[in-house]
């Protein structure tokens, strides 16, 4: 076969329109359409009316807090100002959170906001101009929506708008009605009075919400929170099929879900790749106990890999709460701010930590017309705003040493006083030898008691205190038969003596079977080398014998482990570690981390000793080079946030 002639070159105009069509392609907003933009790449952040106005707020009082975030948040990141639940109900006497009656619905069964605390509204009964206002202050606009249908839509038996016609929605050759479709078995838990969910197998249930979600979109809205149809009232089919809706529509709008309660991973396993965020924790107020609450939940998600996994249009985020800081109202009341944070400076600090180290979405709660200087600087670190946004491989990291810090010791030394101290007792304990190499054998440290010196190590905790078991501290003695002699080598050992005069030998253990390696005791103390031992730098008690270390565990079921001392881990976008340190006892707690166990868990052998510094983000403070370890006294209920590089 003959080879093929070469194909001739497109005519010159040809070439023109090619390039013509290549240009009109680039340039048309075909591919970067706001309905296509990536939804929550981040977790988002902004402001919710809810803490510190509950229901009542109105126009005026939001654009002021819009004005104040657009001025001193929004270039933190801070874009969302979000109106919270029952915009649409009058603010008249009677009404309350699960009153009946008072609420504004249009013909088709829809809710519309109260007239008189949003005037602007009767342009269109909408919120048209008011998300017009937040857009012109580079803010998104955002509103709270309870799930499904009203209970008053149902008994006035409104009609459901077909978005295609305009018209009554019709299918089978009858109209559908809103009795048709409210599920009057699934009512909100908490406000039974007020909404239910909607039947969404129906054609009627799935138009019903195509209007709502057209109207929200048509007002100009970015984000919509969705309350009552997750955790306790969990509805996954009015979820998904929200979800659905929302990418028919051409407006990309965030779709967060609450409240939260009773969720653990499996929960969310099949929903959060449908929602950009979800609660995972009850409402969060200004106390203590909420906070502490937060701890498991969070390392749990992490644990799950659930922080910015797949979600609608992008990622989807575990929702921690707002951050009920500043200037604030109760729950469930009927009145605005009208009081300060309960939670001191330590436990706010502690809760932006958390929040950031677990990638929460950071919504501030408080109103920001009384915001002061203190919590403006706590929601606006810029270390911790970082981690939230870009830090990656987020998760609680367990491998940690704490001790209780008495109040008179002023000076927080590297011993401290014992809450319950067994000295030198061994009843309800047992002790073991282990290769250093294991965590079990970590722990162990020096305290000074009625002028003597003692060897201890934390076995667990009992009425929220500290078990420690402890054994005396003596100099070697060493007989004529021993061919050890005291010089420096031995300056550091010592034997350990219980009350029966018995020195914890590790002789005895060696010559039983290796299965019974593991059991030392104590013996007569003969103060020969084998009942010789050193505590290191890394807190092992090692036999100078068999250099196994010693282990000590409960064997009392009433001791428990209880976790005061949390802390969090995660790695920069330049290659820093962060490591956060949380107290959650009541006194201060001195905290270390080993660099040998973080280069463990993050999987680095840069951190070495003397090439890498740290610092600590709250304080400032550049604590140098790094050594050994990480160690720090964090104050009750405080945080300590760490930054190495190298």
């Amino acid at each position: 076969m003959g080879r093929a002639a070469p194909a001739s070159p497109p005519p010159p105009w040809r070439l023109h329109l090619l390039c013509y069509a290549l240009l009109l392609f680039i340039l048309l907003p075909w591919g970067t359409s706001k309905a296509n933009e990536q939804l929550a790449e981040f977790p988002p952040r902004g402001w919710n009316s809810y803490d510190s106005f509950s229901w009542i707020v109105d126009e005026n009082t939001y654009l002021q807090n819009a004005g104040i975030l657009a001025e001193k948040l929004l270039p933190h990141g801070y874009e969302y100002a979000v109106i919270d639940y029952l915009w649409y109900r009058k603010y008249v006497d009677g009404a309350y959170t699960d009153s009946y009656g008072f609420d504004n619905i249009d013909e088709w069964g829809r809710p519309f906001p109260d007239l008189q605390r949003f005037p602007s509204s009767r342009t269109d009964n909408g919120f048209s101009q008011m998300a017009n206002k937040v857009h012109g202050m580079s803010l998104k606009f955002g509103i709270h929506l309870m799930k499904g249908i009203s209970l008053q839509a149902v008994n006035a038996n409104t009609p459901i708008l077909d978005i295609k016609t305009g018209k009554p929605y019709i299918e089978d050759g009858r109209q559908w009605t809103a009795r048709d479709i409210g599920l009057t078995h699934r009512t909100c838990a908490w406000m039974p009075h007020g909404f239910m969910s909607i039947n969404t197998d129906i054609g009627a249930g799935r138009a019903f919400l195509r209007s709502l979600y057209r109207q929200y979109a048509d007002w100009g809205v970015d984000f919509v929170k969705v309350d009552c149809i997750f955790g306790t009232d969990y509805s996954p089919k009015e979820i998904i099929t929200i979800s659905e809706l929302l990418q028919e529509l051409d407006r990309p709008i965030i779709l967060s879900i609450s409240p939260g309660t009773e969720v653990t991973p499996a929960l969310a396993e099949n929903i959060s790749q449908h929602v950009n965020m979800y609660r995972i924790t009850g409402d969060d107020w200004d106390n203590w106990k909420d906070v502490n609450s937060h701890f498991d939940v969070s390392s749990s998600f992490a644990a799950a890999n659930k922080i910015g996994a797949t979600g609608l249009r992008g990622r989807s985020w575990p929702d921690l709460d707002m951050l009920p800081f500043g200037w604030l109202t109760n729950a469930g009341v009927n009145q605005g701010p009208h009081r300060k944070c309960d939670l001191t400076s330590d436990e706010q600090k502690t809760q932006m930590a958390l929040w950031s180290m677990a990638k929460s979405p950071l919504m501030y709660g408080g109103d920001l017309r009384h915001l002061d200087n203190e919590t403006l600087s706590i929601i606006t670190n810029p270390t911790l705003l970082k981690i939230n946004r870009y830090s990656i491989n987020n998760m609680e990291f367990h491998h940690l040493y704490s001790q209780r810090i008495s109040k008179e010791d002023k000076h927080f030394s590297d011993f401290r006083s014992q809450d319950h101290v067994h000295l030198p007792k061994i009843d309800g304990v047992s002790l073991g030898l282990t290769a250093c190499s294991d965590e079990k054998a970590n722990g162990w440290y020096m305290f000074s008691h009625d002028k003597s010196d003692h060897i201890c190590r934390n076995y667990g905790m009992q009425d929220d205190k500290n078990i420690s078991f402890c054994l005396g501290k003596t100099k070697p003695l060493l007989t004529s038969d021993d061919t050890m002699i005291e010089n420096e080598e031995y300056q550091t050992k010592f034997h350990l003596a219980n009350t029966d005069d018995a020195c914890l030998d590790a002789s005895a253990s060696q010559r039983r079977t290796s299965s019974a390696i593991k059991f030392p005791m104590f013996s007569r103390c003969r103060w020969h080398a084998m009942q010789m031992w050193e505590l290191n730098g890394k807190g092992n008690l090692v036999s100078s014998y068999s250099r196994l270390c010693a282990t000590v565990e409960s064997n009392n079921q009433e001791v428990t482990t209880g976790e005061v001392a949390r802390a969090w881990l995660a790695t920069g976008s330049k290659g820093e570690i962060y490591l956060a340190f949380f107290n959650t006892d009541s006194m201060s707690r001195k905290i270390t981390a080993r660099i040998s166990d973080l280069k463990k868990v993050v999987g680095r052998t840069f951190i070495r000793k003397d090439t890498c510094s740290f610092s600590e983000v709250w304080s400032g403070r550049n604590f140098g080079p790094v050594k050994e370890e990480i160690s720090a006294v964090v104050n009750s209920h405080g945080s300590m946030v760490f930054e190495i590089t190298c």
